[in-house]
Formats: structure tokens, sequence, C-alpha cells
């Protein structure tokens, strides 16, 4: 443990659940790397994620952003990828782009957006941009003929939630530099995205808990039924 962790680790109580505010508050004040941190979630869910059934995945914009440039590729053809690239895409194209990505190994994009008649193409690179969860998605509006709102979304903070195999779902919420009252925000945003997102299927309390750190920092715990507050 390096001695800003040590110490950032002593302003936090281990057994605590703090409020949201209170909980923002500490990730800001524990993040005391020279870079400017990223603030990250860890929810766990009463959900199992091996049934299709008790999947847990959207998207959602948080008002504040996440304070990453996000560069963003477009497969689209004719008038949809002039649209994209009227709109900010970073990257249009499409076979062009897919024998990019799979002769050159080129992964110099965060987030693909496709025009729903291109994901035969897209379809192709599913084995490369599945496991890094890059593949689109009609859940998480990656799939659109809208590729302008998309990208608007997208470039305004629109971030992707999605539960892993042992439950738990990982997203940054913004950066140290925001302050604790607009990491709330986003927070509060989030959790109402994925609260609403809870399946029928799921039986039991369905936020387990609640865990806010910053990239260098210890782990603050939320209390799990104050996080709307």
């Amino acid at each position: 443990m390096g001695k800003n962790y040590v110490e950032s680790a002593k302003l936090v109580d281990r057994n605590a659940l703090y409020n949201p505010a209170e909980a923002m508050d500490l990730a800001v004040k524990t993040a005391k790397a020279k870079f400017d941190e990223t603030i990250e979630l860890a929810i766990r869910l009463g959900v199992d994620p091996r049934h299709a059934d008790q999947q847990v995945r959207g998207a959602v914009v948080l008002p504040h952003g996440t304070g990453k440039v996000v560069r963003v590729l477009v497969f689209a053809k004719g008038d949809k990828a002039r649209e994209a690239e009227a709109a900010g895409a970073d990257f249009v194209g499409a076979e062009d782009l897919v024998d990019r990505i799979q002769k050159e190994n080129w992964f110099g994009f965060d987030v693909v957006v496709a025009t729903p008649d291109m994901m035969g193409v897209v379809g192709r690179l599913g084995r490369v941009l599945g496991p890094k969860g890059l593949m689109p998605n009609p859940k998480s509006g990656t799939v659109t003929f809208d590729v302008a709102r998309a990208l608007a979304d997208i470039k305004a903070g629109k971030v992707e939630y999605r539960v892993d195999k042992t439950s738990i779902v990982h997203v940054p919420i913004g950066k140290r530099s925001f302050g604790a009252e607009k990491l709330g925000d986003n927070f509060r945003s989030l959790m109402e995205a994925v609260i609403k997102a809870k399946p029928a299927a799921a039986k039991g309390q369905y936020v387990k808990s609640v865990v806010v750190s910053s990239t260098m920092g210890p782990g603050v715990k939320v209390n799990p039924t104050k996080v709307l507050e």
C-alpha cells in the first residue's frame, strides 16, 4: 500500500455505511493522486446473471458527463455516414473499418455505434468487440438510425452499465475535479436507471451493496437503502 492510500484509508470507516452525499465527499477527499482520478461505482445486485431473464443492462446520460473525451466509431453508409460525420463521429466507415480492426488489431475508439442495416457486417467483429464490451446493442442505444442523437448522448456523457458474471455492475461516474455535488447528481441518475432496470425475475433484495472509490483510493460503502436520497 502506498503512503497516499494509507493516509486516505484513515478517513474511511470500513464498517460504516455512508449516505450518498457523505460517500461522494469521502471519495473526493481520498483521491490524492497527482492526476484527476476517476470516481467509480461497484454495485452488487441480487440477480443471477447466468439466467437470461435476470440480465441487467442499459445506458444513461449522466447530467455532468464523465469528464472523459470519448472517441466514437460509427458503422454507416451513404446519408447516415455523412450524418455521423456532421454530428462529430471520430471514425466513420463500413467494411473498411472491419478490415482495419481484424487485420491491424486496431482499437483506437471507446464506443461503437452502428445503423441496423450494418449489423450484418459488424457481426463479423463479435468475437473481438464482444469481450471488450464494444459490440453495438439496441438496449444501450448504439444500434440506431438516429446516429446524430446517439452521438450527442455519448459525447454528453452517456455511460453503459451491465451486470457481470459475479453480479456486479462497474461504472465510472466522473472525475475527482467534479466535486461531491456533481458526483452526487451523476450517482443518483445512474442508480435510478439501474433500479428501473430491475428484472421481474429478480427476487429478494435487489441492490445488495454499493461501493464508491477513486482510481487509487479506498472503497467507501454507501448505504444501499439510501441510494436515491
